[in-house]
Formats: C-alpha cells, structure tokens, sequence
C-alpha cells in the first residue's frame, strides 16, 4: 500500500514539474519581435520611454545620468552628454525600434534605426558610451581617437551604479521567472 502511494505521489509531482517546464518554454517561445516607431521620449543615454514602457538599448551601456567623467579642472557631466547627444540624434527624425526580449526591470531591448543609421552606434563611436559586445570597431576607434570617455579618466557606468547604490536590490532567478511568466511586475 505505502508502495503504491509513493508511486503516485511520484508521478504527480513528476507531471506537476513537467507541465510547469512546459509553461515557461512556451511564455519563453511567445516573445514576438516588437516593432515600434518614434517619438520617444530620451530618458538616459541608453533608455528609451514610450506610452507603453521603456526600452534598452542594446549593445552598449551610456553613462548614467548623474555620472561625471574626467579629473580636476576637465570634470564633464558625461551621463547628460550622453543624454543630449541621443536627443538631438533622435530629434525630428524617423526612428523605428524593435526587440524581443527584456531585462530584469522590464525593459524592452531594442535595436533602433534613425534614417538607416543605428544611434547605439553613434553614441559608443562619440565616446559617449561603452560597448557590451555589438560596437566593439566604434570602441575602438573612440579609444583610439581619446573622444568622449575616453579622453580621461572615468568610472564604467556598471562600476559607477554598483558604487552608487543603484544596484544593491537585484531581482533573484525566481523573481525573474515570475516576471517572464506575467506572475508579478518588473522590478523599478
């Protein structure tokens, strides 16, 4: 008798755990590509807002808003330059944005075109940002040609928010489950 219960129970909770693997592939599978044109609204270097949330730019990582860059006399306030600099790129212009997937506070990541030309690009090239494995030839040359971050000292904008706090509630792997599952919000 304890024999067959055990064997039951066994295979219900195998069946349990099957069919929740089940439902998330196929939430996972369900991301469709996301296409969207402007305007948006510039919320950083690398953020975008619509009506309907916002969006992350992929492939690099701008500095954040409040961040500065350089030493002494030659301090610049490099996370609204780089803010300004996707403005003024974006402005007037016809910006189409599309992705599939999101990032652990929700965001859409986006690639955009602005007239055929990608603006992550531009802001990684103009030293305005650093790559995250896309522009690494724009890196490059922004090194080489010491513009933007490059042309002094500065934090990486990952080490500048892991200093500043800005990373200390990081969502858990069950948490980000439930978000792609639509079980809870995305986390601010």
């Amino acid at each position: 008798m304890k024999r067959g219960f055990r064997l039951l129970r066994d295979g219900v909770t195998t069946f349990a755990l099957l069919a929740f693997i089940g439902l998330i592939a196929l939430k996972l599978q369900a991301a469709r590509e996301v296409e969207m044109k402007g305007p948006f609204e510039v919320v950083d270097g690398d953020t975008l807002a619509t009506e309907s949330g916002r969006l992350r730019l992929v492939g690099l990582d701008a500095p954040e808003l409040r961040q500065s860059c350089g030493e002494g006399e030659k301090v610049w306030a490099c996370g609204e330059a780089a803010r300004t600099r996707l403005q003024e790129t974006l402005a007037n212009r016809q910006v189409q944005c599309s992705g599939r997937d999101r990032d652990r506070y929700g965001r859409l990541l986006v690639t955009c075109s602005v007239d055929g030309a990608d603006p992550a690009a531009e802001l990684v090239r103009h030293g305005l940002a650093v790559s995250t494995g896309r522009y690494d030839t724009e890196e490059q040359a922004a090194r080489r040609d010491k513009t933007g971050i490059w042309s002094g000292p500065f934090d990486r904008p990952a080490d500048w928010r892991h200093r500043d706090g800005m990373m200390s509630e990081v969502p858990s792997w069950l948490d980000a489950i439930a978000f792609r599952l639509g079980l809870r919000e995305a986390t601010p």
